[in-house]
C-alpha cells in the first residue's frame, strides 16, 4: 500500500467526519440541481454552471480538509473566496434582470 493510498484511509477525527458530511450536502445540492440545467435559457443556464462549479469546488475543498491535505485556515479561505464569487454571480444576475426592465 502507498503511503497516499495509507493517509487516505486513517482515522477521521470528528471535524473529518464533519467536513465529509458537508461536502456530501454539497454534492447533494449539486445532483439536485443539475438535472434543472438542460431546462434553462442560455444566460440563465451560464449562471446556474457557474453556481454549481463553486459548489463542487467547495465540497472538494472540504474532502481535501478532511483528509487533511489542507489546513482549516486554508478552508476558511476557500470558503469565503466560494462564497464571494457566488455573491458576484447572484449580484450580475440581478443587475442584468433590473437593466433589461
Amino acid at each position: 500500500m502507498t503511503r497516499n493510498v495509507a493517509r487516505m484511509r486513517r482515522k477521521l477525527t470528528s471535524r473529518g467526519r464533519k467536513a465529509l458530511d458537508s461536502a456530501r450536502v454539497l454534492d447533494d445540492v449539486v445532483n439536485s440541481e443539475v438535472r434543472l440545467v438542460p431546462g434553462l435559457s442560455g444566460e440563465a443556464r451560464q449562471r446556474a454552471v457557474d453556481h454549481l462549479a463553486e459548489l463542487v469546488q467547495l465540497s472538494q475543498a472540504y474532502r481535501h480538509y478532511s483528509y487533511g491535505w489542507i489546513s482549516r485556515r486554508e478552508l476558511e479561505r476557500r470558503g469565503r473566496g466560494a462564497l464571494g464569487r457566488l455573491e458576484s454571480l447572484s449580484s450580475s444576475g440581478v443587475q442584468q434582470l433590473t437593466e433589461r426592465e
